[in-house]
């Protein structure tokens, strides 16, 4: 989508990080925005910051994403508007092991990284196919790109959203819908607040940087399946691909074995 201004932006897990990022981002370009997360008084203050910047309209939508009858509530009440932009940002990763985890924890991971995504994106996706454009940002991870001992579903949900995303892509090349899998490395979130630090590996990246190579890469004349952000990350993620998987396995985890 090369006209960004006037359309509407749904953004999920929009309250901090990379989501936030996002927002500022298309609030820029002036976008409309509708935010979405659980946490209405942080979604509420940035709609009130963006809104005074940018002259534009944001709409804030709480709801918990493990949830799958707030998901299709939500899916209800973005019906209420049309969507061009749908950005999958929302997630979270538990860290250790996989037989001593909360059934419960685990059943979350996944409606969250996996169900919410999937079903937004079902939902949203006919209308912007119809309307001849759209764009649909599905934040995967460089844990997509081999399996993660110690962060297994986290690591399996990644790559089915990679998965997804770039297939979607495929099926959707000529209709004027641009489908991207972001796929960063540690970044500098809350996201280690859940997974704990000891899920961090290398470097990390801010939010704005993520956030900005995924807009880099829509902005391009014909937008990529997928996009590493960081050229650190780029090499890391090529590596699983050559290497023996046995090993690949065994350098993972080490790298995220509990401290």
């Amino acid at each position: 989508m090369k006209d960004w201004s006037g359309v509407t932006a749904v953004v999920t897990g929009a309250s901090s990080g990379i989501g936030a990022e996002f927002a500022a981002e298309l609030a820029r370009r002036q976008c409309n925005l509708v935010l979405v997360a659980r946490r209405e008084d942080r979604l509420r203050a940035l709609a009130a910051r963006l809104e005074a910047e940018h002259g534009i309209a944001v709409r804030v939508l709480s709801a918990d994403l493990s949830v799958p009858a707030q998901v299709q509530e939500l899916i209800q009440r973005l019906a209420e508007t049309p969507v061009d932009v749908l950005i999958n940002n929302a997630g979270f990763a538990t860290h250790g092991i996989f037989a001593e985890r909360s059934a419960g924890r685990v059943v979350d991971e996944l409606a969250v990284n996996v169900g919410a995504v999937v079903a937004l994106t079902h939902a949203l996706l006919p209308e912007m196919v119809a309307r001849g454009r759209g764009v649909v940002v599905n934040v995967a991870s460089t844990a997509a790109f081999q399996p993660i001992p110690y962060m297994a579903v986290y690591g399996a949900t990644k790559a089915f959203v990679l998965s997804f995303t770039e297939a979607l892509w495929g099926e959707l090349d000529g209709t004027g819908v641009d489908v991207l899998a972001l796929c960063p490395g540690a970044t500098d979130t809350e996201f280690f607040d859940v997974a704990g630090e000891s899920a961090s590996v290398g470097g990390r990246q801010t939010p704005a940087k993520v956030a900005a190579t995924a807009m880099r890469a829509l902005d391009r004349r014909s937008s990529p399946p997928s996009v590493v952000s960081g050229s650190a990350n780029k090499w890391s993620t090529r590596l699983p691909r050559i290497l023996p998987r046995r090993t690949v396995i065994r350098v993972t985890r080490g790298l995220v074995a509990p401290k």
